[in-house]
């Protein structure tokens, strides 16, 4: 996933992003939250959202938040990222210098968090 992420913004002019292990750590909780607690949004049951999340887990920056549900490979949640205006542009914003990523998949419940 983190080829596919750099090779589109390399593409559009973007540095690449380096892998947290913070903003990591972030995405995975939030995927495995998600398929435990069968719910898909950006804010958990208890009202945390991304920023809440990233912080939690010791990054001081967080810039924005990818989610998808069902895709069955990097490629295709990949694809379906690209065709959202809002998902590209948290991929393909310049500002942003890294990512964390996680996968559950009871639900194939994806989560990318960006970091400045």
């Amino acid at each position: 996933m983190a080829e596919l992420v750099n090779h589109a913004r390399a593409e559009a002019g973007c540095p690449a992003l380096r892998i947290d292990e913070r903003l990591a750590n972030a995405a995975q909780r939030h995927s495995a939250d998600m398929a435990e607690r069968n719910y898909f949004s950006h804010t958990s049951p208890d009202g945390a959202s991304f920023v809440d999340r990233a912080r939690a887990a010791g990054y001081p920056r967080p810039g924005g938040e990818n989610i998808a549900k069902g895709q069955r490979s990097a490629e295709q949640v990949m694809e379906s990222w690209m065709q959202s205006s809002g998902h590209r542009a948290n991929i393909l914003n310049c500002r942003f210098t890294a990512l964390g990523m996680g996968l559950d998949t009871r639900g194939w419940v994806w989560t990318q968090v960006f970091g400045r």
